[in-house]
């Protein structure tokens, strides 16, 4: 019950704390000598999104407790699907580790769909939703890829398959 009344405020710290600390530890990287946009840039991004976002969700969750505590009052706890998060969880460990040796094209091309199946309800997992998923996958993976070779000029790891494009 604690974390239905609290979670959004405990989460909203968690992420403040963290995408603070990304922020730090973005300035300590070296500056490029090569382009005005360095490497820490995109961390840099991310953190302030984050951490805004973060705020917000808390800031909300604060200013809307009395009127969630109410709604909480007569609701039972919910059961947590510890075997999507738990499956959750190894893919994204395998994909960390698989992500340099094999490179991003091909290892973004068989997370995604993992992922999505695994997160995607009991009733959509249909034919048509899984060919939706693989269209999704594609085109996610080569926007991301063409966006970071040509946009930020940041080369993804290759891995075994060296691409030229």
């Amino acid at each position: 019950m604690f974390f239905k009344k609290y979670g959004d405020i405990v989460v909203g710290v968690f992420f403040m704390t963290l995408s603070a600390a990304l922020m730090f530890m973005a300035q300590q990287l070296p500056k490029s000598k090569v382009m005005d946009i360095g490497p820490e840039f995109m961390p840099m991004v991310i953190g302030v999104i984050t951490f805004a976002l973060a705020a917000l969700l808390t800031f909300l969750s604060v200013k809307n407790m009395k009127m969630r505590s109410k709604e909480l009052a007569g609701a039972k706890p919910d059961d947590c699907d510890y075997k999507r998060v738990l499956l959750s969880a190894i893919l994204v460990l395998i994909y960390v580790f698989i992500l340099q040796p094999i490179g991003f094209i091909v290892t973004t091309l068989v997370y995604l769909p993992l992922q999505m199946l695994v997160l995607s309800p009991d009733d959509q997992r249909g034919k048509k939703q899984i060919i939706q998923l693989l269209i999704i996958d594609v085109i996610f993976t080569m926007v991301v890829f063409f966006l970071f070779r040509y946009g930020f000029k940041i080369v993804l790891p290759a891995g075994i398959f060296t691409i030229n494009l």
